[in-house]
């Protein structure tokens, strides 16, 4: 979405492809979901597909250098890569996600990393068009990128070639496992030892004092069955969870003085002033108590035991493998529901920060802190009207390709306009069986079992931003216009439902079922990083039909 202005079921990442490649990686304890009826359907092939165009591709062509350091998890072959999307110069990560310090414990023969763990540990990076065979001494992620950043930058500066650039550096951090340089672990010893309630109620008054939530407001109620109540811990357990706490934040703070540095360059050479910055999360904070799935307790669970250290006084090392957990995450995501990979507010609001050039007259209702609704899709229209580049749909380099869906903020920041979209604006959302959809201050929610009630939920966000009072039976009217809209937006997008509730149900085919074999690179095989091709495979891909809305 951040790359094509469109929505991510049409531009080929419906689901994440590892939660498609196997059913249950996305399936907490008491979740019964199959995603075999999305295999190989058009828009969940796992990487950026032809249909959709680039935003470095328009900008290259435009006329300026384009170089990005960091995640890509937008396809894991060479044809996938960045630098065939736009990218001159690229430094990659392929895959969701990885050890922070690329570090492989040895395996001992027949073991092999178990699934869910075997896509989720391994570095695997390309450079351009190449994958990178050893990542650089004493590498750490969010300091690998923003080096290579700078790498980057400082040769376009120094060869003075007149184009403007397009800069992209998306972290790898705070992504699980949570690793970082105990120099920024060490500022947060003991800052969290009261535990995760103490700190929910502490940011829910930080944002009452910045005027950023109401006085009033009435958060969601923490949803953590699967784990203990703080006050159940063992002073080991939360000492232990505290210490995570303190990595987590300990891999923000790099973060942090990555994003500095850049900045700081910037300014060193007279750029600062001419760039257009912004900064934002891609998710709610991650809740997932990943010890309670069962596909977890079964392989994972016994591997990190043998094979990492997760000692106390060993957490946020290169041989650690730990997460934070869901009462940490909903301290974070307060007063909304939930947090990442949930269709609720707090898996889908998130923090956007925009710095304009200084030529920019920025309006006066655009600084500040403002609670206009934008999805990230509004960015690519944003960036290219700044740029004077139009989108060239239907057509880009002699293939379909199709419009954006986003809308361009620049108008609204720059006083032209009163508001970004309009007022009954619609947006939608799916990932995983899970859906949503707003229609101005109204959104409806399906949250299956076991985190929600598996029918669709009704609220008003302007009066309860917290989504706790469900008003499905007091407004069954309104309840059947947003699930026509729903119906709509499924046509539109491609969606590609999970559950008979979300729209016209497509059982899997045969061809569908079988498991482990949609990812088109299996990297973590034995001998797959020094004969790539041997262990790619092109996944069959499906057509459907849909009838007219």
């Amino acid at each position: 979405m951040i790359m094509t202005g469109t929505d991510h079921h049409i531009a080929g990442l419906g689901n994440l492809i590892e939660w498609t490649n196997i059913s249950g990686q996305n399936g907490p304890k008491g979740s019964q979901m199959s995603t075999a009826p999305q295999r190989g359907m058009p828009g969940y092939e796992g990487y950026l597909n032809e249909r959709v165009v680039a935003l470095p591709e328009l900008l290259r062509d435009a006329g300026y250098h384009t170089v990005m350091a960091g995640k890509w998890h937008l396809g894991l072959t060479p044809a996938r890569s960045p630098y065939k999307r736009g990218f001159e110069r690229s430094f990659a990560h392929l895959p969701a996600c990885s050890n922070h310090y690329g570090y492989e414990p040895q395996l001992e023969d027949p073991d092999e990393p178990p699934t869910f763990l075997e896509a989720s540990y391994i570095a695997l990076h390309m450079e351009d068009d190449h994958y990178v065979k050893k990542l650089p001494d004493g590498w750490y992620s969010s300091n690998g990128y923003g080096d290579k950043m700078l790498e980057y930058l400082k040769d376009w500066h120094e060869k003075k070639d007149g184009r403007p650039f397009f800069a992209y550096l998306p972290f790898t951090a705070p992504h699980w496992p949570l690793q970082a340089p105990r120099e920024y672990i060490d500022h947060y010893r003991g800052v969290y030892d009261e535990g995760p309630d103490v700190l929910r109620e502490k940011r829910l008054q930080r944002l009452k004092d910045l005027g950023m939530i109401p006085q009033d407001v009435k958060p969601h109620p923490v949803v953590a069955d699967e784990v203990k109540e703080w006050k159940d811990y063992t002073p080991e357990e939360k000492k232990k969870s505290c210490t995570a706490m303190e990595v987590y934040a300990g891999m923000v703070e790099c973060i942090d003085a990555n994003v500095g540095k850049v900045i700081d360059y910037l300014e060193s050479i007279g750029e600062l002033d001419n760039t257009f910055v912004c900064f934002m999360s891609d998710n709610g904070a991650e809740g997932a108590a990943y010890e309670a799935y069962p596909m977890v307790q079964s392989g994972v669970i016994p591997h990190l035991q043998k094979y990492y250290d997760n000692s106390i006084e060993n957490l946020g090392n290169a041989n650690s493998f730990i997460w934070y957990g869901p009462r940490w995450a909903q301290a974070a995501t307060a007063p909304s529901r939930l947090y990442k990979a949930y269709t609720t507010e707090g898996g889908v609001r998130v923090p956007f920060v925009v710095k304009f050039p200084k030529n920019v007259e920025v309006a006066e209702h655009a600084k500040g802190i403002t609670d206009q609704f934008a999805t990230v899709m509004d960015l690519a229209p944003t960036i290219l009207e700044m740029a004077g580049v139009s989108h060239p749909a239907p057509t880009y380099q002699g293939r379909e390709v199709v419009p954006m869906r986003g809308k361009s903020f620049y108008p609204w920041a720059t006083g032209k306009a009163d508001r970004i979209h309009e007022k009954d604006f619609i947006q939608g959302w799916e990932t995983c069986g899970r859906a949503a959809l707003r229609y101005g201050d109204w959104k409806i929610v399906y949250i299956p079992k076991p985190k929600g009630p598996e029918r669709w939920q009704l609220y008003n966000l302007a009066t309860d931003p917290g989504e706790v009072d469900d008003l499905a039976e007091k407004e069954p009217e309104r309840l059947k216009q947003l699930l026509k809209l729903w119906d709509r937006y499924v046509i539109e997008t491609g969606v590609i439902p999970l559950n008979p509730d979300l729209g016209e149900f497509i059982e899997a085919t045969e061809a569908q079922m079988p498991e482990n074999a949609w990812m088109e690179y299996d990297y973590w095989k034995k001998g797959a990083r020094d004969e790539p091709e041997k262990f790619m495979r092109k996944p069959p891909r499906f057509q459907r039909v849909v009838k007219q809305f």
